[in-house]
């Protein structure tokens, strides 16, 4: 069955229609097994560890207020119905006359959540609590206790909160765990409130990790085939010790139950953002300044780095951390601050997760060498914000990827095609004919040869080469100069640093035809 991944929300009473595919909905435990024949068909019982733990493990209940509707809604109907106008009136003219507002109505929903400080610090998804007017956490032995929230981060759709604890009932606190020593096929167990069913308990095993699910900019899940269903989202992942390893957030399920792929997020990913809630009520992520792309096995192949890896630096902001450490475009970033980067997607969470001004070690790969640097790390604010409007306007500007640029003008100086490319030098009626940024310097694309590497790789005219291999171009004969040292050197493809019209960078590697 083929099955569709989107956003859901956790269990609710009232909600109409069918169950989201992809459910944020996740109360997991997760135990660890330790290695060792006693233990190598799973544990006999989780039933002396589900005990100790029941009593932290809460349900959170919120409810809304949403907007009403205006009368009921009307069948589809052709176009030019007799009385037309009076047919609408009536399915949409609402109770009490023309008009009177529809009422408002409430909206429960469920979820889970632990206890993490026995002060009355609960952790939760963010999807659990959002939109809500009262948030509830219920705990295992009847009582109740309202919940303010403290703070809240969408990105990684983690939510902290505070309630006030009964004296007569002190509150018991879980544990975190270190999720990087968990493995796949480490034995885990799920507690939380799958469809209001509190206290539920489901056990499984590691499925994967490091899971991308585009969720968000920092995906890093740890997927497992325990039970998990609506109503389980923001609920603790256990390791066998009983410390919590994860927050169960998303399953994949074609109708909203568990099929045994359900997703937590790692606790050492979840620690960080905890800590910034509880102290700040935001997140304050680190940022060094610098747009990255995939480093594919041409571009690793283009730069003779070996197997690719890293992160290749596709434009560095002005002024911003990596400027100011000399990080230059085409630089792959194959270490930040001790830690390897296997994938491009390990930069920014490693960045995030770094504190603010703190100086760290930076190892890029630059002409086939490495470097070590210094960065001072930033703080993601406006300027990271700025660069993403940026972004934006740049991807409806002439030029861009998809965007239809004008029809060239035959340069005066149109050579043979090279590389399937016919380049000229960038006049000043070429800039004005392709509204190319006065920022942008290179040799601009005239005409793409059809069916070539080039048009392949989506490069379209009033597009400029800025580089090739690392070395600056600024006319038609520095290109072909440029490509035949690298078939000199043997190089089969040629890397090549290509500016939109805004000015926008990326990378694209041509295969250089023999």
């Amino acid at each position: 069955m083929r099955v569709a991944t989107q956003p859901a929300m956790p269990f609710r009473r009232r909600i109409a229609g069918g169950l989201a595919r992809l459910c944020l909905a996740a109360t997991i435990v997760g135990m660890t097994v330790a290695a060792g024949p006693a233990r190598a068909n799973g544990p006999a019982s989780v039933a002396d560890l589900a005990e100790g733990l029941l009593d932290s493990v809460v349900n959170i209940s919120t409810s809304q207020t949403v907007e009403g509707t205006r009368g009921m809604p009307a069948p589809q109907t052709p176009d030019g119905l007799p009385f037309q106008e009076f047919f609408n009136d009536f399915f949409k003219k609402p109770k009490g006359g023309a008009d009177a507002e529809p009422p408002k109505r409430r909206v429960q929903s469920l979820g889970s959540g632990f206890v993490v400080d026995a002060s009355g610090i609960i952790i939760t998804n963010n999807h659990v609590i959002e939109d809500a007017d009262e948030i509830v956490a219920n705990f295992s032995d009847g009582s109740k206790l309202t919940a303010t929230l403290l703070g809240k981060d969408e990105k990684t759709d983690i939510a902290v909160l505070q309630v006030k604890p009964n004296a007569q009932k002190p509150l018991k606190a879980l544990r975190f765990g270190d999720s990087d020593k968990m493995r796949v096929g480490d034995w885990v167990m799920a507690i939380g409130n799958p469809f209001g069913l509190g206290g539920t308990v489901t056990i499984g095993i590691v499925s994967a990790r490091n899971r991308d699910i585009n969720s968000g900019p920092y995906d890093n899940f740890i997927q497992t085939d325990a039970a998990i269903n609506r109503g389980n989202s923001g609920g603790p992942l256990f390791n066998m010790d009983g410390e919590v390893i994860g927050i169960n957030t998303a399953i994949i399920s074609p109708s909203g139950g568990s099929i045994g792929i359900g997703f937590a997020i790692p606790s050492d990913a979840a620690l960080h953002v905890v800590d910034q809630l509880r102290q700040f009520g935001e997140t304050r992520r680190g940022w060094i300044g610098v747009r990255i792309q995939q480093v594919t096995d041409e571009i690793a192949s283009s730069l003779s780095m070996g197997p690719a890896r890293g992160a290749l630096v596709a434009g560095v902001t002005e002024k911003g951390p990596a400027a100011e450490a000399k990080i230059e475009p085409g630089d792959v970033i194959i270490s930040f601050n001790g830690k390897p980067i296997t994938e491009m997607r390990d930069l920014p969470r490693l960045v995030a997760d770094t504190s603010i001004d703190a100086v760290v070690d930076v190892v890029v790969v630059r002409k086939g060498a490495e470097v070590t640097l210094k960065v001072k790390v930033g703080r993601m604010t406006e300027a990271a914000e700025a660069a993403a409007a940026a972004d934006a306007e740049a991807k409806d500007a002439p030029g861009a990827p998809g965007v239809p640029a004008p029809e060239p003008d035959k340069p005066l100086d149109a050579p043979a095609p090279t590389l399937g490319l016919t380049l000229s030098e960038l006049t000043d009626a070429l800039r004005s004919q392709y509204t190319i940024s006065k920022d942008v310097t290179g040799v601009v694309v005239t005409g793409i040869t059809a069916g070539s590497s080039a048009a392949e790789k989506g490069i379209l005219p009033g597009e400029v080469v800025v580089e090739i291999a690392q070395e600056p171009v600024s006319k038609p004969a520095d290109v072909v100069d440029r490509i035949a040292a690298l078939k000199k050197d043997g190089r089969k493809v040629a890397q090549l640093l290509i500016a939109n019209a805004a000015g926008e960078l990326r990378f694209v590697t041509i295969t250089i035809d023999e």
